[in-house]
């Protein structure tokens, strides 16, 4: 590790988590000024920024993706629709409304990344509170437990789970039989906190459900031909990788963009200018500026001494290694969002079984497709754990809190990293002791 730069590049990462901490300035500002003086003082050069961007363009552009279509829906008015119905459906009552983003969300997040979820559901939640007379902040937050939460029942529903499964070599089966279950404890957990987290919610109850606004749909054929996108969209995300061409999740989203700019251009209903200037540039900004700073502690062998460090302390205890690893990763991911993180600490942790010799340096090549050693196993699925299960804990743990809190602002509030925090610390707390045990059972 090159001590200057090292050092140069902690001064820098410190202090803007300080910064989104304590709440002394916005994500985007605080994460883009760090980016800029990494390149500034040469900690990084400008292409070397690029390329940390780069290897997580995929991720951008998912995100961008779905935005466009989320914001391309909205003259219909559909959202406002739908929350109608599900106050609806759930009689007035608070405690129902609670349970049912729980029930709707789940299955959504097995199959979709949590943070695609987020952004096809959280346009609901607003119009829903503002009809149930509650603040819709903590809608939001709960939506965005259960959907991190929820990400952990396949293999597919989280980014961070996906790539430490990739690095593994974990086929979809077999994550299910094994890992699957850890997910649902996790659901469980939310779901029987629920009146200690929501109590003002959980007790709400509307006696008159004939006050409830009637909004209608605006410009229906529009709105079918774009359900159609997003139902083809829906469907090549899940089978889209496995087609004799494969097709990524990041390029369906952008066709599927692309197809509802196209429609909404000719059924002038909205111009393109509008949409495109209301998609969250913000929280994309942000994405970006923490994929340069993480790429600076990997450039600087931040990270590498790190792993060293890593087996200093464990050794080959790969029990001890398990839990300390879960709460250790956990911890992290609530100060730094699981999709840079596990980027930067798969090989990490690699570079530690090899140090320890409880594998061989074949595992490190970039291309390696064959099966690790059991006995290390248990420190991946620990890393999959904390990591999505950690990103419950702070408002910039993970990538869908981040979504979350944009649509927010878009709306007229602000999601603050301390209420955040209120809900965060307590789910991810019970939730990582809980799956901790499942991993010791196992």
């Amino acid at each position: 590790m090159e001590s200057w730069s090292a050092v140069a590049a902690l001064a820098v990462v410190v202090p803007v988590m300080v910064c989104i901490i304590m709440e002394w300035l916005p994500l985007t500002i605080a994460a883009l000024l760090g980016a800029m003086v990494l390149l500034l003082i040469n900690v990084l050069t400008l292409n070397e920024a690029v390329d940390y961007i780069a290897q997580s363009s995929a991720t951008l552009a998912l995100f961008f993706g779905v935005m466009v279509m989320v914001r391309a829906f909205e003259p219909t008015q559909v959202f406002d629709y739908l929350a109608t119905q599900m106050v609806r459906l759930a009689g007035g009552e608070g405690k129902r409304l609670l349970l049912g983003i729980v029930a709707v969300t789940t299955p959504i997040c097995a199959v979709l990344p949590n943070a695609t979820t987020v952004m096809l559901l959280a346009p609901l939640i607003p119009p829903i509170a503002e009809e149930l007379g509650v603040n819709f902040v903590p809608l939001l937050i709960l939506m965005v437990l259960v959907a991190n939460s929820a990400g952990l029942l396949t293999l597919v529903g989280d980014p961070a789970t996906f790539i430490v499964g990739d690095a593994i070599n974990i086929s979809f089966m077999d994550y299910l039989k094994t890992l699957s279950l850890g997910g649902a404890i996790a659901i469980g957990a939310i779901v029987v906190m629920l009146p200690v987290l929501f109590p003002s919610i959980w007790h709400k109850k509307l006696d008159n459900l004939n006050q409830l606004p009637h909004p209608k749909i605006n410009h229906p054929r529009m709105l079918i031909l774009g359900s159609i996108i997003v139902a083809l969209v829906l469907i090549f995300f899940v089978i889209g990788e496995s087609m004799p061409i494969p097709i990524s999740p990041a390029t369906v989203a952008l066709a599927g963009a692309a197809l509802c700019l196209l429609i909404t251009h000719q059924s002038r209903i909205d111009s393109i200018q509008h949409i495109l200037r209301d998609v969250d540039w913000s929280t994309l900004i942000f994405f970006m500026s923490v994929f340069v700073l993480v790429g600076g502690l990997e450039k600087t062998g931040v990270l590498s001494a790190a792993s060293h460090l890593l087996a200093l302390v464990l050794g080959r205890n790969i029990a001890l290694g398990t839990l300390l690893l879960l709460m250790l990763v956990g911890g992290l991911s609530s100060l730094v969002p699981n999709i840079p993180l596990v980027v930067a600490m798969v090989p990490m942790l690699k570079e530690y079984v090899v140090t320890v010799g409880l594998a061989t340096p074949e595992i490190l090549a970039p291309d390696f497709a064959g099966v690790l050693p059991v006995a290390v196993l248990p420190l991946f699925y620990a890393m999959m754990y904390g990591a999505t299960l950690g990103g419950n804990g702070t408002l910039v743990g993970a990538s869908s809190n981040i979504v979350a809190a944009g649509i927010a602002e878009q709306h007229g509030r602000r999601i603050s990293f301390h209420t955040f925090l209120r809900y965060g610390v307590p789910v991810a707390s019970v939730q990582l002791v809980l799956t901790g045990l499942y991993l010791w059972i196992q």
